[in-house]
């Protein structure tokens, strides 16, 4: 008998008989006693690990209990309020249940634990800063355009509201170097749409440009004035420089890492900007970093079909428009790109003219941005789609879907601007985005303002 008495299983379990009865009533201090409990005893550090084993399915994250009926103030839950805090998305629960009528943190849509549902730590993952938002607006030569975003994942964002409408705001403006009354109007009506989807909501920053046509006119102040005193906005008439690195900026997702070397251009109305990139062994955050020259073509869709004709356009008077730009890129000084591997190189555009070329090429009932941002075209498509377009009236363009009556009298103009840059920098591919200057805005004021290290950093402290 002695022997048994002296038995430490035999203990154990008489430990555990006696206290059965305190089992529900506080476990939570148990856990915290157990340190204590196990000098006292052999073989105590054997049994708490069993009973964390056997109570496991009872107890939350951190040894917190999750029976019902648990007030804020019963010790083990004390740093509960701490850990919810520390979450953004379960820091709303608190604000829940006071607005339920109930006195206690409520763990409705939580998991054991206080952890939200899988779904809804996926949407937070995703858009872990839902009132920062960021708006970027470009009124260029042609179009009216304005984006507004939140961050998600480092190096991407999801766009809130998007608004684009063609202006026209450079008609006229290589004949008489003034933006027209009726230009001018065009834009205002559409910059006052603008302005309602900016005030409808709470921005955290915004940067509004203004391109080509603002630079060149002798009346771009004024403008910029009038739209100050008709809508609120003030527009910053960026360089050309500063519209090569946006450019660039807004298509860095699209240079895939094996390539050493792109050619980057972006056909605008009233100029094309041309940035040459070389990218080493080391790729810097920033993919302008990688610029090695850029230019500034004073030429776009706009005024070279002003200057050529846009409606009936010839094989002449196409190949006329090639040679002007292939005259303007001679006296671009740039060194010859040198190809080691076929996947080395590649050419992307950016603009109204390769998408159209690639909505085409892909026979669309009506344009789609998801099927047509990213696609590659081989030398041998963009030259096929060109011809095609050639050998169109201009009726027959105006009734496609992805051309338009709007765009109609630009695009023959447009390929003749690409087709200059493809005999200076022949490439067996090119890679079309369908984006620009007002990515290459949000893409730099959520770097500058930290947005995406800060989401790592959170990321990391989640991890631990």
């Amino acid at each position: 008998m002695e022997a048994a008495a002296g038995n430490p299983a035999r203990k154990r379990k008489r430990r555990r008989r006696g206290n059965s009865g305190q089992r529900h009533d506080g476990p939570a201090v148990q856990h915290h006693e157990k340190p204590a409990l196990a000098a006292q005893a052999d073989g105590g550090a054997s049994s708490s690990r069993r009973n964390r084993r056997k109570h496991r399915g009872k107890r939350g994250l951190q040894g917190r209990p999750l029976a019902p009926g648990k007030s804020i103030g019963q010790p083990g839950i004390a740093a509960q309020p701490a850990a919810i805090a520390s979450d953004p998305v379960i820091a709303r629960a608190p604000t829940i249940a006071k607005a339920n009528g109930h006195s206690e943190p409520r763990n409705d849509g939580l998991n054991r634990g206080g952890r939200p549902p899988e779904r809804e730590r996926r949407d937070h993952a995703e858009h872990p800063w839902p009132d920062e938002l960021y708006a970027a607006l470009d009124l260029g030569t042609n179009n009216c355009r304005l984006l507004i975003a939140q961050p998600t994942r480092p190096g991407q964002f999801r766009v809130v509201d998007a608004f684009s409408r063609i202006v026209r705001l450079g008609e006229g403006l290589g004949a008489s170097g003034r933006l027209s009354n009726e230009a001018m109007d065009r834009a205002v009506d559409a910059l006052r749409v603008c302005a309602g989807k900016l005030k409808s909501r709470e921005i955290r920053r915004m940067r509004l440009i203004a391109t080509e046509a603002c630079r060149q006119a002798a009346n771009g102040a004024i403008f910029l004035d009038r739209v100050v005193a008709e809508t609120g906005l003030e527009l910053e008439i960026i360089d050309r420089e500063t519209e090569a690195r946006l450019a660039v900026s807004g298509c860095s997702s699209l240079v895939g890492r094996e390539t050493r070397s792109v050619v980057l251009f972006d056909i605008g109305g009233g100029s094309s900007e041309i940035a040459v990139i070389r990218i080493g062994e080391n790729r810097f955050s920033r993919l302008a970093n990688h610029i090695t020259h850029w230019t500034s073509l004073p030429v776009g869709v706009v005024t070279l079909s002003e200057r050529h004709g846009g409606q009936h356009v010839t094989p002449e008077s196409f190949e006329t428009m090639v040679s002007e730009v292939g005259g303007m890129l001679a006296r671009f000084d740039c060194p010859e790109i040198e190809v080691a591997h076929s996947g080395d190189f590649h050419l992307i555009g950016t603009s109204g003219t390769v998408t159209t070329l690639a909505g085409v090429h892909l026979d669309l009932p009506r344009y789609d941005r998801r099927k047509v941002d990213g696609i590659w075209l081989s030398d041998d498509e963009v030259s096929a789609m060109q011809a095609k377009l050639l050998s169109w009236d201009f009726e027959s363009r105006a009734a496609n879907p992805c051309i338009g009556p709007d765009r109609a009298d630009l695009v023959l103009a447009g390929c003749a601007i690409l087709e200059a840059i493809r005999r200076r920098w022949p490439s067996p591919r090119m890679r079309v985005a369908d984006r620009g200057l007002r990515e290459g805005l949000l893409t730099d004021m959520m770097a500058d303002d930290g947005v995406w290290r800060r989401h790592r950093n959170r990321r990391g402290q989640r991890a631990r």
